[in-house]
């Protein structure tokens, strides 16, 4: 209880050193925090992904199409319960900026809604998008971001297709859990091919890439083995693989991006260490007569370390905690003004476990060359010093 009190006192002796110490503390422990959770954003799409699902795309690129044809094909495959498909948009909503940019897919409602069963849209509003040819559901983030509601003519201007669509809105669905994207647009995959029949040189009757459902996870290897060979003759040639590694491979295209991030920090782990140790160096150069003293009045070594690491993990404590409230307003606010680009933004447990473990680790190691300095000097070369 008495080195408690000492430690309190020592933390509050300097206290602007002290405040500063830890708001530069909070300020490096916040911005790992965000680093962090930017990186466990981008990678959202991959740990959410359905070991239920598979993707079917063109074995040269993602971005040619595949023939309509091969739904009815890939459907007759032990295993495979469901085949649906989606063809990436695109398209310019109001103007070029990233405000206004979202996701927009042309898909087959019935069936692509029943694998992606973690967007929810109530019965009614289903009924209403099958019944339209020209209707689209919105996620509800968009929905609020663009202040668009169910009835609005939702006007896009086509660049992969050229012309105008209008759209009109019929359903806004949600998210399941905080992990589903409440960011995309949907509509008819029917609507865009009688459109794409008018456009000169357009080929009809092709779709982006197709969804597989199976029955089990461990079949997958085998289902996809079984789709690529028998198109393997064929004019598109398909790569079947898992949703979680269809999804890794785009994030594999920003890996450079990531890594940086992640480099980034840890040297602030190591700009915090060096903070800290700075505080806690000067504070101990200072009290060296003072720890002289109370060895005089019985005080052990160990005493005296406990004294300087206890006010070093005080600190860092401090810093830390106050850093990991900072923390969340900040995420909160950052997914608010960035929604497509992180669909979900949120603070990880392993990340708060990092910055609890950081601000500990930090606060005994910049605690550990004052405590073996001031623990080794003598009573005579101490009260000698002058601080």
């Amino acid at each position: 209880m008495r080195l408690i009190k000492l430690i309190t006192r020592n933390v509050f002796r300097h206290k602007l050193r002290s405040v500063l110490t830890i708001f530069g503390l909070a300020v490096a422990v916040m911005a790992f925090g965000l680093l962090r959770t930017v990186v466990t954003a981008w990678n959202y799409g991959v740990d959410a992904s359905s070991s239920s699902r598979m993707i079917s795309r063109h074995a040269v690129s993602f971005i040619f199409p595949l023939p309509y044809a091969y739904r009815d094909q890939i459907a007759q495959i032990p295993g495979v319960n469901t085949v649906s498909f989606a063809t990436w948009f695109g398209g310019q909503y109001k103007d070029n900026s990233p405000e206004t940019f979202f996701p927009r897919f042309a898909v087959d409602a019935e069936s692509y809604l029943k694998l992606y069963s973690e967007f929810v849209l109530p019965p009614d509003q289903f009924e209403a998008f099958k019944a339209q040819r020209n209707s689209c559901i919105l996620g509800k983030k968009i929905a609020a971001q663009n202040q668009l509601k169910i009835g609005d003519i939702l006007t896009i201007k086509g660049d992969i297709y050229p012309g105008d669509y209008d759209f009109v809105v019929a359903g806004i669905y949600s998210g399941k859990d905080k992990t589903a994207d409440e960011t995309q647009m949907m509509f008819h995959w029917d609507y865009l091919d009688e459109r794409v029949k008018t456009i000169p040189g357009y080929p009809s009757g092709m779709v982006g890439w197709y969804v597989i459902g199976i029955d089990k996870a461990d079949q997958a290897p085998g289902i996809a083995q079984t789709i690529d060979q028998m198109f393997a003759n064929s004019n598109a040639k398909t790569k079947t693989e898992t949703e979680k590694a269809f999804q890794q491979s785009f994030v594999s295209l920003s890996s450079a991006i990531l890594v940086s991030l992640e480099v980034i920090s840890y040297v602030i782990i190591g700009i915090i260490l060096l903070v800290l140790a700075n505080t806690m160096i000067m504070s101990a150069r200072e009290r060296i007569r003072e720890y002289a003293v109370l060895k005089t009045l019985g005080f052990t070594g160990t005493a005296i370390a406990i004294l300087i690491i206890g006010e070093s993990m005080a600190i860092a404590v401090g810093g830390g905690a106050l850093g990991m409230l900072m923390t969340f307003p900040l995420a909160n606010g950052f997914g608010e003004a960035f929604p497509t680009i992180f669909p979900v933004f949120e603070v990880q447990t392993s990340t708060l476990l990092l910055m609890t473990g950081f601000s500990l680790v930090v606060g005994l190691a910049a605690s550990v060359i004052p405590s073996i300095r001031s623990t080794r000097i003598s009573i005579v070369d101490g009260l000698r010093q002058i601080g």
